[in-house]
């Protein structure tokens, strides 16, 4: 098949990177050197290093960057290592090998002062559970942040109001978690998150507890949020649709090792191995894959549209469908601006809906 990777291209082209992870590895034990020796030789798995140095490898060599205003989702099961690699982007846990990169500075080699300042400025963080205070009404929960920065009262409440409004709940500031529903709880989270206005946003399974229509209106109101806010954000989940719907890329783990980073339309039309083909099986090629993964370009290909049907490079196979039935047109030009780029036939498109090879 013949992938022109154009959405990838615009999206890291000119923008800075945010968040760089250099081979990072986390043992939990007390042997960690011995066993960070043994891993890193490639003579022990993971259990022989369990088994012989009572050491658990949570991180393995663990490498890649955030970009400015992406939303990069690391997915995996239970145990594969995900919340553990989250948490060393602000240090709440130091890594046993390698470095974590934050706007060009080593998080690790951060004092006290120049750390605090990390996570009250510069990083926000919504865990699963939000943890919100019974006691407090919802501003006042909002406000946490910016009390501990000891920003004034007037300052403090303008813009914690702010941040509600943004959420959605600028009526619900006087009221207490206990009024609010699961959903309504965690956007009350990530406003609490908003407040200090943060360049990265840390979510850790934020809506895995909420029911599934919740959950995906809460999804669609965090990507736009994060769009419209320029936010940098890493989204942890064991939800591939969920990453999907969310993120500009994803990276999947699988026992520690991150086996694929890419795209979503990349990671559903080229598993690198049978472990993320699992992951991927099922999921629906409608609105994900886009004309310009599966269009023709060769010379002749791209001759034999010119007057034909035309529809837009990043335009999915949901659209190039109905617009293919709609016209009666057994083959569409595809247009990059102005420019023609390749042709999509009827053939092209069902082969892709059941995820067959079309080159």
């Amino acid at each position: 098949m013949n992938v022109i990777n154009l959405e990838k291209d615009t999206r890291t082209a000119q923008r800075a990177k945010v968040i760089e992870c250099r081979s990072v590895w986390k043992f939990f034990g007390e042997n960690g050197a011995a066993a960070v020796a043994a891993a890193k030789s490639g003579t022990h798995d993971k259990e022989q290093i369990l088994k012989e140095f009572g050491c658990v490898v949570a991180v393995a060599n663990a490498s890649f960057e955030v970009f400015e205003g992406e939303t990069f989702c690391i997915m995996g099961l239970s145990g594969s290592g995900k919340s553990t690699l989250i948490r060393h982007f602000n240090r709440l846990i130091e890594p046993s090998v390698g470095e974590v990169i934050v706007r060009g500075k080593d998080v690790c080699k951060l004092g006290s002062a120049d750390l605090r300042d990390l996570r009250a400025r510069h990083i926000g963080m919504v865990f699963q559970h939000v943890a919100l205070l019974p006691y407090r009404t919802v501003l006042q929960n909002v406000s946490l942040p910016l009390e501990v920065q000891r920003i004034d009262k007037a300052r403090r409440l303008e813009t914690c109001r702010a941040a509600l409004e943004t959420v959605g709940l600028d009526n619900w500031a006087d009221r207490y978690p206990g009024e609010l529903s699961g959903g309504m709880q965690q956007r009350v989270g990530i406003a609490r998150a908003l407040a200090a206005n943060p360049e990265i946003l840390l979510m850790d399974e934020p809506f895995s507890a909420l029911d599934p229509l919740i959950r995906k209106q809460l999804q669609i109101e965090f990507r736009q949020l994060s769009t419209r806010l320029n936010k940098t954000s890493i989204f942890i989940t064991h939800d591939l649709e969920e990453a999907i719907r969310i993120g500009d890329r994803i990276a999947i783990m699988k026992e520690g090792r991150i086996v694929q980073i890419g795209t979503p339309e990349e990671i559903v039309l080229n598993p690198a191995d049978d472990y993320v083909a699992d992951f991927v099986e099922g999921i629906s090629r409608l609105r994900l894959v886009k004309a310009h993964s599966v269009m023709d370009t060769s010379p002749d290909a791209v001759k034999s549209v010119t007057s034909a049907s035309q529809a837009n490079v990043d335009d999915d196979l949901q659209t190039m469908i109905d617009l293919a039935l709609a016209r009666k047109a057994d083959r569409l030009a595809i247009m990059d601006g102005a420019r023609l780029v390749g042709a999509v036939s009827r053939e092209d498109l069902l082969k892709a809906v059941r995820g067959i090879d079309i080159r």
